[in-house]
């Protein structure tokens, strides 16, 4: 099959191009690299990929048979730097994608965000669940923007006009995070790697459920080959961990000097984050498989290969 990933030099969508041309398809890969980096691209198969630099906003028809729509800042830093640009993206851009995907009759799968769910006040967070959701805050412009793009998902499948898949991704981690986009796990690392103090928001008891990329990726693809859209599904890790807990796996791992220093709880910042996945195993028979220690020895070893580089 021809199928295009945007977003794709981003953390997950490069592993997701990396999978898809193993499996034998060709890909089309669609970044403005706002946030992306063709370093991440590096060792996939150039006979069966293509990368287009462009914007998903103003994106030119393009035929293929199926679409992975990622594109869209996804850390608190990126999305925060130009937040009119982010909602654009979110809610044009998919718009765009989405008649896209109704012109060349290809199904299509968005990947909107836990995010959603906002502060929850259910727990674990349900795909009934409809979130508390700060809508003018200062994470909004994602939180809100990724809102709106299931709505439209959902109405263009509900009309008729493409088929659509749905799928909140929770807090997903390993090789080829971005040092500096701000997630805790690429936070913690590169300061134990540095020797420098490990930033802990807040108490450090606010909680996390940390899924590796390799599983991320399975569950996207799966997601996809499903016969029918029954509304978003849940793609994460459930096994649920505090900050601080993290922080001390972390130091553990990188056998660091470092200590942990805390500072003040970002605005609009979730308290605790976990999925049901009871949806995505019933239906796709998907479930994360990898342990969060075997995940992080990986993704250490990764960034110490980046810092020898630098």
């Amino acid at each position: 099959m021809k199928v295009m990933v945007t977003g794709g030099a981003g953390f997950i969508g490069s592993h997701l191009c990396a999978r898809l041309v193993e499996d034998g398809h060709s890909v089309i890969c669609v970044d403005n690299l706002a946030t992306g980096s063709i370093t991440n691209l590096e060792g996939i198969d150039k006979h069966r990929f293509v990368f287009v630099h462009a914007d998903v906003v103003d994106m030119t028809w393009r035929k293929v048979d199926c679409i992975y729509h990622l594109a869209c800042p996804a850390s608190p830093v990126h999305y925060q730097k130009n937040p009119i640009e982010t909602t654009i993206t979110s809610v044009s851009g998919t718009y765009n994608v989405l008649k896209m995907a109704s012109k060349n009759k290809a199904r299509i799968l968005f990947t909107s965000t836990s995010e959603v769910y906002g502060d929850p006040e259910v727990h674990p967070q349900r795909e009934d669940y409809f979130g508390n959701v700060n809508p003018i805050g200062e994470r909004s412009c994602y939180d809100e923007g990724k809102r709106c793009a299931e709505s439209l998902c959902g109405d263009f499948n509900r009309l008729g006009l493409a088929d659509v898949r749905v799928a909140r991704i929770f807090n997903t981690y390993g090789p080829k995070m971005a040092a500096d986009d701000g997630r805790v796990v690429s936070n913690f690392i590169t300061q134990a790697l540095n020797n420098k103090p490990l930033t802990i928001y807040g108490k450090g008891t606010q909680t996390r459920s940390l899924c590796y990329v390799s599983d991320m990726v399975d569950g996207l693809i799966k997601l996809m080959n499903y016969k029918q859209f029954e509304g978003p599904v849940n793609l994460g890790n459930p096994n649920e961990m505090t900050m601080l807990k993290l922080a001390g796996l972390v130091l553990e791992l990188t056998n660091s000097k470092s200590k942990t220093k805390f500072s003040g709880l970002p605005s609009d910042d979730p308290t605790k984050r976990k999925p049901d996945i009871r949806k995505a195993w019933k239906t796709l028979g998907w479930k994360p498989v990898t342990n969060i220690k075997t995940g992080l020895e990986k993704t250490i070893e990764y960034f110490q290969q980046e810092c020898k580089k630098a």
